[in-house]
């Protein structure tokens, strides 16, 4: 459709707004604006290697504390997306991360970035002048987009809502719980104490205990899923061939933690990317392996 209207439709023109017109728009993501530190990360992954002396595939156990950097930028004006009868207005946020091994602080154990998206607001796209008519919202209204130097690209859709007091964090299960008629050897590197602070049959009770007599008022949970109806994972064809990653979810809480002398902001996560190679022996298929990680950061 062509007008010569000069009132521009909503959305052709995309001004940034102030700080707290954009808060506003974030909806459940506005919390996460700014910058967190936390270093009692905990990352749990199995990799594919090679036998020692047979050469036979097997695979190797990782177990590592890191600390965590993440910043969070806000995409300062909605960008829209054109359904004829619909249109979308996205906002969101740019973010960065890195994290390091506490034992080498030197090394950068894995660096990510990408964006949050609020995705709620669907509208009755006009055919002339600005009319704002809401529509119902969607069933996912969060989405995290996240590039990953391995070679991974992550689309994670999902849902938020909101409570007060400390979360009810769900078991975090990293022991992989199908590896077939395996031999020693498999499971017993999986240890439930070996580490002070880690049960990698319960990562988040590591969570549990680092907000142990904190008193937490109002907090936002952010869930996503690529196994939810929309998401995906792309990997370049060396990570499809050897590993291949199909599913990422996670769990996020943004925690206002109230103190006599002072109130600050915290995020907590816990996440799971399910890895998938090493044939079972004489078993068609392949073993999913969880790589887990947890962590509890302050806005500062």
């Amino acid at each position: 459709m062509q007008t010569n209207d000069t009132t521009l439709l909503k959305g052709f023109v995309r001004l940034g707004g102030t700080p707290e017109q954009v808060a506003s728009e974030l909806g459940p993501l506005a919390d996460l604006v700014g910058t967190w530190k936390g270093a009692s990360g905990w990352n749990v992954i199995a990799v594919p290697a090679r036998s020692t002396g047979t050469g036979a595939p097997s695979f190797t156990l990782l177990i590592q504390q890191y600390s965590e950097t993440i910043t969070f930028t806000p995409i300062t004006a909605p960008v829209p997306n054109r359904g004829g009868a619909k249109q979308q207005f996205i906002t969101g946020l740019l973010y960065e991360l890195t994290v390091t091994d506490l034992k080498y602080p030197n090394g950068i154990l894995h660096v990510e970035n990408g964006m949050w998206l609020n995705m709620a607001d669907i509208e009755v796209q006009p055919e002339g002048p600005v009319t704002d008519v809401q529509l119902a919202s969607p069933q996912f209204t969060i989405a995290r987009q996240a590039s990953i130097p391995h070679g991974d690209v992550v689309i994670a859709i999902g849902s938020s809502s909101a409570s007060t007091g400390a979360p009810a964090f769900p078991v975090l299960n990293a022991i992989p719980q199908d590896i077939g008629q395996q031999g020693f050897g498999y499971l017993e590197g999986y240890p439930q104490d070996a580490f002070p602070g880690l049960n990698t049959s319960n990562m988040n009770l590591s969570l549990a205990g680092d907000i142990e007599g904190q008193n937490i008022g109002n907090v936002t949970r952010l869930m996503v899923d690529t196994g939810n109806d929309g998401g995906s994972i792309s990997n370049i064809p060396f990570v499809e061939k050897h590993v291949n990653p199909s599913r990422f979810f996670g769990t996020y809480w943004i925690e206002q933690v109230i103190t006599d002398n002072l109130n600050f902001m915290q995020l907590q996560y816990s996440q799971i990317t399910e890895l998938n190679f090493l044939s079972k022996n004489n078993e068609p298929g392949v073993i999913m392996w969880p790589h887990a990680n947890v962590n509890t950061l302050r806005k500062i």
